[in-house]
């Protein structure tokens, strides 16, 4: 077997571990959490919750509980009934979020890697001079402001003072400013990543041979720098694209846009166990697919990789 094979293989094994030990603190930890799904405002009745928990196998012992949950993933991929929202199943909820995520978190990770490589080759280009400095002020600002900051202030400022957008996130346009504010922080940060390798890759000896027999800059740069100026971040790619899809809790519930974020959100606050749980391992499985294809991709950029190391 190629030693790429057993890589992934290797890769998968240890992944699978991983969502099995989340699966298991995710099950144990929201079950140790004080106080209960039906809980509410209104007085419920010590016979109504143990009816309601017999409904849901909640009265049965911890251990039958996890197995039981478990033997449901494992074999049917099957996270059970909503606990709030009452006669849907948590998987069809996540994938109604995950949808509308998908598209938001997928606009804002393109957006966020071409304009991270277009501002980081330029400001390496003139590197010392006025746009070079003027694109790292501007940048570690956006890396040094959370999400949230700047969601807020793009709410109140171009919705509610200038209207020029929708404050909902279901009306036309109303995705713009979401995915203006998820892709500022990692295009930020990946400017400032290819800068850096870029001007480590300007300074390489096949790049000044290549200078030597006359290519212009512009060849010089999408030819030969790039491609390896790239590398880093292709290996911040994957989890980017993870990061923003979980990044989004707070986003979406900022703009009130019906993703998966602010259904987790929602699950939260209303004690839905099941959702809460279902939603943790969906969002801890893409992490661990995303970081497994963006190893992938990276030995396909770069083949000098040896996967023995």
């Amino acid at each position: 077997m190629s030693k790429m094979f057993l890589y992934v293989l290797k890769r998968v094994l240890l992944g699978l571990l991983a969502i099995f030990i989340i699966i298991t603190v995710t099950f144990f930890v929201m079950h140790a959490v004080p106080g209960g799904p039906f809980l509410s405002e209104k007085a419920v009745t010590p016979a109504v919750t143990a009816a309601l928990e017999a409904k849901y196998g909640l009265d049965k012992p911890l251990g039958e509980q996890y197995l039981t949950y478990l033997k449901d993933i494992i074999l049917h991929f099957d996270f059970g009934p909503s606990l709030k929202n009452r006669g849907r199943d948590v998987i069809d909820i996540m994938t109604d979020g995950f949808k509308v995520s998908a598209k938001l978190g997928g606009t804002a990770a393109i957006c966020a890697i071409f304009g991270g490589l277009t501002l980081g080759s330029i400001a390496a280009i003139f590197r010392n001079k006025f746009i070079d400095r003027i694109i790292m002020i501007i940048t570690t600002a956006f890396v040094a402001m959370p999400s949230f900051i700047i969601g807020t202030l793009f709410l109140m400022f171009f919705c509610v003072k200038l209207g020029w957008f929708p404050a909902n996130g279901d009306a036309a346009g109303g995705t713009i400013l979401p995915v203006i504010t998820l892709m500022l922080y990692p295009m930020s940060y990946i400017t400032r990543l290819t800068r850096s390798s870029m001007l480590d890759v300007l300074g390489q000896d096949y790049v000044r041979t290549a200078r030597a027999k006359g290519v212009g800059n512009m060849g010089v740069i999408f030819k030969h720098a790039l491609k390896n100026a790239c590398l880093p971040v292709v290996t911040y790619a994957g989890p980017m694209l993870a990061f923003i899809v979980t990044g989004s809790l707070v986003v979406e519930q900022i703009f009130a846009v019906p993703g998966i974020g602010r259904r987790f959100v929602s699950s939260i606050i209303n004690r839905d166990y099941t959702m809460i749980m279902g939603t943790t391992i969906f969002l801890a499985v893409l992490i661990i697919v995303m970081t497994l294809l963006c190893d992938i991709i990276y030995k396909l950029v770069d083949p000098r990789i040896d996967f023995d190391k």
